[in-house]
């Protein structure tokens, strides 16, 4: 006869096994085999297998890496595994369709624009500016998400016209815990006053007392050479006015500083006065709002927008794309780590697709597409401090994959191919 106390013993443990169930759950060992491999390093391997257990990956090489027994076999035959893609420059705003509406900014509408840059394989955005508390509830989120891309914020870009407004305003950031904080230098070609050098200076030491990064927007290479050389950690857009010189290269590599090119930002100053060229895409359609697509093709909106102040500027940001594509290559060519970011989030810079076109764009700049999946992998996470945490297929990182058909070595709009989309280890898309 089994005592009372030998039944109570029994019970508390199979309840205790019953409590342990998800955790059991959520450890599930997966393994891709078959399908080649882009580490995000800059490392092929053409048959091979990636193991995950749980959230995180547990192994990764040739054909003959075990598998442990019991792990689900997901085969990988003519496809590609890679890390999730990384945007190290975006935002995720108060944004609907076309406009931006402050009251927008909710937890629904963040979690729909993180969904969206998820369903094209962007795993991981760093929102550079405009982040409010219900961002920052979202970041510290970012280890339960499986149906969306992690976020991490830097809050309200830094503004001032004296060192102590800018004290102020870091103060105010610095309350939140932010990632890193953000700040612009640019006077918008002349139509805006431009940070004044004592308020910038005084961000960038403050980042630097509490050892966060600041991130700087530029346009001129005068400022981002000021920028850098007091002590800016992130160059968040590119060059534009002039051709980059020894000065500045020989500074990022020396402060291994990554530089964003930001290069589909520019499009979206001067491809709106006419129908875009994507806008009846299927890749770009199963990621927009509703109506949007609509509204782009209208002939009147496309009118007042040619009959725009804005416009005018957009015609010079045509000519100014030129000039980045140009530095980017030279960077590249003298081996500056490149940070793939958009600023994608302002309203018409869809995010998701618009990584997609800049991946297209820093090809036609001159990169390679390993050097493009390369810096928007393992190079954008490096650049945030997060490396051998994201970006990367290396055992211990994050089990954030993007798995697609075909080699995007061959042709990197093979990205677009997406098979499937995991995110802490679960399928998301």
């Amino acid at each position: 006869m089994i005592s009372y106390g030998a039944m109570r013993t029994r019970m508390t443990l199979a309840l205790l096994a019953a409590l342990a169930l998800p955790a059991a759950v959520s450890a599930q060992t997966t393994a891709f085999v078959g399908g080649r491999v882009i580490d995000g390093t800059g490392k092929v391997i053409d048959r091979g297998t990636v193991v995950i257990t749980g959230a995180r990956i547990t192994a990764v090489g040739p054909a003959s890496t075990p598998v442990p027994a019991g792990a689900a076999r997901v085969d990988l035959t003519g496809k590609t595994i890679l890390p999730g893609l990384i945007n190290a420059h975006g935002h995720v705003p108060a944004t609907t369709g076309l406009r931006t509406d402050p009251a927008s900014y909710t937890r629904d509408n963040l979690l729909r624009q993180l969904r969206t840059y998820a369903m094209y394989g962007v795993t991981t955005v760093f929102s550079l500016g405009d982040d409010q508390a219900a961002g920052f509830t979202l970041r510290d989120e970012n280890a339960t998400a499986t149906d969306r891309a992690r976020i991490f914020v830097a809050g309200a870009v830094i503004g001032g016209t004296t060192a102590d407004e800018a004290r102020a305003g870091t103060a105010k950031v610095l309350e939140m815990k932010p990632d890193l904080l953000k700040i612009r230098v640019d006077d918008n070609l002349g139509s805006t006053r431009k940070m004044p050098e004592p308020a910038w200076r005084a961000v960038i030491a403050d980042g630097d007392a509490r050892k966060l990064p600041v991130a700087v927007h530029i346009y001129y290479l005068a400022d981002a050479k000021a920028t850098l050389m007091a002590g800016a950690d992130l160059i968040a857009h590119s060059v534009r006015d002039v051709p980059v010189d020894d000065q500045f290269i020989d500074e990022l590599k020396s402060r291994n500083v990554c530089y964003s090119p930001t290069l589909t930002r520019e499009i979206s100053t001067f491809i709106y006065d006419s129908t875009p060229p994507w806008v009846d895409d299927p890749f770009f359609l199963k990621g927009v709002e509703a109506g949007v697509p609509e509204q782009l093709k209208d002939p009147k909106r496309q009118e007042q927008i040619r009959n725009s102040a804005a416009w005018k500027s957009g015609q010079q940001y045509k000519a100014s794309l030129e000039v980045a594509k140009a530095n980017l290559k030279t960077l590249v060519d003298r081996g500056v780590r490149i940070a793939m970011g958009t600023d994608t989030g302002p309203p018409a810079r869809f995010q998701g697709f618009f990584e997609h076109v800049e991946l297209d764009m820093m090809i036609e700049s001159g990169m390679t597409p390993m050097q493009v999946i390369v810096s928007a992998t393992g190079d954008a996470a490096r650049c945030h401090g997060k490396a051998g945490q994201l970006g990367a297929l290396t055992s211990g990182a994050a089990a954030d994959l993007l798995i697609v058909n075909g080699n995007p070595l061959d042709n990197i709009r093979n990205l677009r191919n997406i098979d499937a989309v995991w995110i802490n280890g679960r399928k998301g898309y």
